[in-house]
């Protein structure tokens, strides 16, 4: 009996096919119903895009008008100290003029030797055959003049002798070109005069 009566019902029960009508809507001019439309994020993304630019190039112009400030600031400090700063220069420069100039004497006056030292010395070390006249301590060298017993070739041999002696002499290192400049016989005595020179070093050669 359940199965006719479920049987009866579906024959009974309308189509399942919807009715079909023309749809005359024209959805470019149907308003936006949206709760949030889709221009306001562009919008809004351009609005923050603008300022994050704005903002930026406005700190860019801050930072170079502050950096433009402390270089006026600089520029002014240097132009002030300018004419103090030149004349401390020319002060110094003077300074190392005379520093230099003071360091020349002081070189130069340590380089020679003390000369009470050289004639003792020059003394020790001389021979029997030869007598010292005299001792000229000059800028540039030691002018030595001595008599040489002996005939004229003895003499000169004597003398030669002795100035490779001096020559050699360690204590004697400040000279140097040691040379026999005149010899000649005295014809009252009959010996030889001989002056000798030996060169400071570092002075320039020159004529004694």
């Amino acid at each position: 009996m359940l199965p006719f009566l479920k049987k009866k019902r579906e024959v009974g029960a309308p189509p399942l096919v919807p009715a079909w009508h023309p749809n005359f809507r024209n959805f470019a001019r149907l308003p936006d119903i949206k709760v949030v439309r889709t221009a306001f994020f562009v919008n809004g993304a351009a609005v923050s895009v603008a300022l994050a630019l704005l903002i930026y190039f406005g700190m860019q112009e801050w930072q170079i008008r502050g950096l433009h400030t402390q270089i006026d600031d600089w520029q002014r400090q240097i132009d002030r100290d300018k004419s103090g700063s030149d004349k401390a220069v020319a002060v110094y420069k003077k300074f190392q003029a005379e520093e230099a100039k003071i360091t020349e004497v002081d070189n130069f006056v340590k380089s020679k030797p003390t000369v009470s030292n050289l004639i003792l010395h020059l003394g020790q070390t001389l021979p029997t055959n030869i007598a010292y006249d005299g001792l000229d301590l000059r800028d540039n060298g030691l002018v030595l003049r001595l008599t040489v017993r002996g005939t004229s070739d003895a003499a000169l041999g004597y003398a030669t002798n002795y100035l490779e002696q001096l020559r050699a002499d360690k204590k004697l290192a400040v000279f140097e070109e040691f040379s026999i400049t005149t010899s000649t016989r005295n014809p009252t005595t009959g010996r030889l005069s001989v002056e000798m020179f030996f060169r400071i070093r570092g002075t320039p050669a020159k004529k004694p």
